[in-house]
């Protein structure tokens, strides 16, 4: 396991909430703000302002299939990006994510 992936997975395994982000992606900001009005407990990395950021997306990538941010996780699933994330707010399959 090379130090981003052992970073990245104990980053999602140890939080209800991983949001990976840029901090100028309005996508980023829409989809933290709506989380904020959810949780208290989010861990939000920044990869444009961490040294490893370039790598983590590219793991993320590697992982996910999802090559954009904001790539959310919760309770170690992964949700997605943005409109998944409100879509899954909208139809209410957010509670339950977040319950489990």
């Amino acid at each position: 396991m090379t130090n981003v992936s052992k970073l990245v997975t104990d980053q999602i395994n140890s939080n209800r909430v991983v949001v990976y982000s840029k901090t100028g992606c309005p996508y980023c900001i829409r989809s933290k703000e709506e989380l904020k009005k959810l949780v208290d407990d989010m861990l939000v990395v920044e990869t444009d302002h961490v040294e490893n950021g370039a790598s983590i997306r590219s793991y993320l990538r590697e992982q996910t299939g999802q090559s954009t941010v904001p790539n959310i996780f919760i309770n170690k699933k992964h949700v997605g990006g943005c409109d998944d994330l409100l879509e899954k707010i909208r139809n209410g399959q957010i509670n339950s994510l977040l319950a489990a």
